[in-house]
C-alpha cells in the first residue's frame, strides 16, 4: 500500500513537471506540480471515463498528462 501510494505520487509528479514543461510553465515549484500532478490525473480518467477511454498503463500516464494540461491552464487563468 505504501508502494502504491509513492509510486502515484511519483507518476503524478512526472506528469505535473510533463504539463508544466508543454505548458511552457516557468516555475520549478516540485510541490506544486505534484499537486497538480495528481488533480490532473483525477480529470484525466474523469475525461477518460466521459470519452470511454481507459485501461493500461501508458493511456492512463497520457490521460494524467492531458489532465494536468488542463489543471495548470485553470491553474493560471483563475490563481495566477
Amino acid at each position: 500500500m505504501l508502494i502504491q501510494l509513492l509510486v502515484e505520487l511519483a507518476i503524478g509528479g512526472l506528469c505535473g513537471f510533463a504539463a508544466n514543461r508543454i505548458m511552457k510553465g516557468k516555475t520549478d515549484n516540485i510541490v506544486l506540480n505534484i499537486l497538480l500532478g495528481l488533480v490532473g490525473g483525477v480529470v484525466g480518467g474523469l475525461v477518460g471515463n466521459l470519452l470511454g477511454v481507459g485501461g493500461g498503463w501508458i493511456t492512463g500516464i497520457i490521460l494524467c498528462i492531458v489532465g494536468s494540461c488542463i489543471v495548470v491552464w485553470l491553474w493560471r487563468k483563475f490563481v495566477k
